[in-house]
């Protein structure tokens, strides 16, 4: 499909749910910097192959924000798209946010998948937009929905970098996030950023190019953890060698049930957990790192 047609298909999806605006960012479930090939929505619906970028799909209109970085880029990979480029940074160009606050109409519906954004922005534009009373929806992935042959996540190994290279075993790392919530007075930690959950547990993969990481999340609590892995790319030398701390390796996608079940004080960083896991989170419980 060229670009043109992705975005008349889009909006019949957008219409078909009810959603009046829609947010494609770059992001993978983690906030990464670089990203795999299943995560790129944004560059399949926009046809901008750049490494940053945001689309917000309206019925009125299509924008896409990237910074100077490529600006050049952009113009020449949107032509005949349909698509208004938004350069990041310019005198008078609002934000994706900025964009969104003005033009979403009272009551209107603000859409996105909640697993690709973080937790901030939302919250940021909520609080925006509440003299509008927008509703938000954050678990169609409208994008993923079109996307004919869409690559698979990835299938990479994960394994198990030993102390004698890490410098520190996983034990005493976690002893010292434990210390931090006796501190804070919390009783989970959650934490989705791929390069911190390597150095905690001290395990590595291949699952972004020329990152050391493998796709993960944890929880850690005050006598166990939970970590999420894709259960095809642990062996059991790995998920017994975990366990030897107290480490359950869990299915990749599993965290999204767990998470309806949590009690007690969660501490977490919204600039990186995405929304789909914290709407399921009570308000009053989180603490914000």
């Amino acid at each position: 499909m060229e670009v043109a047609e992705k975005i008349v298909k889009l909006k019949k999806l957008m219409k078909e749910r009810g959603i009046d605006y829609y947010i494609i960012p770059s992001s993978d479930y983690h906030q990464s910097e670089y990203v795999g090939e299943y995560f790129k929505g944004r560059e399949w619906i926009s046809g901008f192959t750049g490494s940053a970028g945001t689309v917000v799909v309206s019925e009125k209109e299509v924008g896409l924000w990237t910074d100077g970085r490529y600006f050049i880029q952009a113009e020449k990979q949107l032509v005949g798209s349909g698509i208004k480029l938004f350069k990041m940074g310019e005198e008078g160009v609002p934000t994706f946010i900025e964009y969104i606050v003005k033009n979403i109409g009272k009551e209107e519906t603000l859409g996105f998948d909640g697993k690709v954004i973080a937790t901030r922005t939302i919250l940021d534009l909520e609080k925006q937009c509440k003299e509008k009373n927008i509703k938000i929806v954050g678990e169609f992935d409208l994008v993923g929905e079109l996307w004919e042959n869409r690559p698979t996540l990835p299938e990479s190994q994960a394994f198990i970098l030993g102390e004698k290279y890490s410098g520190e075993g996983t034990e005493s790392k976690l002893n010292r996030i434990r210390e931090s919530l006796e501190k804070e007075n919390c009783d989970i930690n959650i934490i989705t950023s791929l390069d911190d959950i390597a150095w905690i547990f001290n395990i590595r993969g291949n699952d972004v190019l020329c990152n050391p990481v493998a796709l993960a999340y944890a929880l850690i609590e005050k006598e166990k953890a939970n970590l999420y892995l894709r259960k095809e790319a642990v062996s059991q030398e790995v998920i017994d060698e975990l366990l030897k701390d107290q480490i359950e390796v869990k299915d990749y996608f599993d965290i999204y049930e767990d998470i309806k079940h949590i009690e007690g004080k969660v501490l977490l960083d919204t600039k990186s957990v995405n929304y789909a896991l914290v709407s399921h989170i009570r308000q009053e419980n989180i603490i914000d790192q």
